[in-house]
């Protein structure tokens, strides 16, 4: 696939001592766009977060990003660059996979110990790009789950929300440690 236009991730959303990083590929068109993770309107993202921290329905972008990174969770993507006609992560250029620094991530915040990807593109190119750079990848838990993007019509709302819930508590007894999956 020959693909002119490369598009730039944004830089984290990232403050204090996150315990969680969640991880997608690449942000979408309509995200490019605004400047903003997850804008797509019928993106579950967000509402999955208003709805498990309780929080307000019309929180503005810079509260949503304040009041995940207060209940300690960092935003980022695995890609820092990649050519891609349209937001599909189908259609990513492998040739042109730029992988985000997690080992200096990392390093910079040592208080993440669960990375959650969001959905199974962001899983795959972790596992295959970042996680090979990493000094110590058994340190992190890592989990699949299923994608927030409205191309993920296969599974229901709530059943997205289950399996990004259960996620999201930290210090739960009964979560598996390791690697958990979901289906996408």
């Amino acid at each position: 696939m020959v693909v002119s236009d490369i598009d730039t991730a944004f830089p984290p959303v990232v403050d204090g001592y996150p315990r969680i990083l969640i991880l997608g590929s690449m942000p979408g068109r309509r995200s490019l766009a605004e400047q903003q993770y997850y804008a797509h309107p019928r993106n579950a993202f967000w509402p999955i977060i208003r709805r498990f921290f309780a929080l307000p329905n019309d929180n503005s972008y810079a509260e949503d990003c304040h009041n995940l990174t207060t209940e300690k969770i960092a935003l980022w993507d695995v890609l820092a660059e990649c050519a891609r006609p349209g937001s599909l992560d189908q259609h990513i250029d492998p040739a042109s996979v730029v992988v985000n620094d997690f080992e200096t991530f990392l390093q910079r915040y040592p208080s993440i110990e669960r990375i959650l990807f969001n959905g199974g593109k962001a899983a795959e190119l972790f596992q295959h790009h970042a996680k090979p750079k990493l000094s110590h990848p058994e340190q992190l838990e890592l989990i699949r789950l299923p994608s927030t993007s409205p191309a993920n019509a296969a599974m229901r709302w709530e059943e997205k929300y289950q399996h990004w819930a259960k996620a999201l508590i930290l210090d739960q007894q009964d979560q598996a440690a390791g690697e958990i999956s979901a289906s996408d």
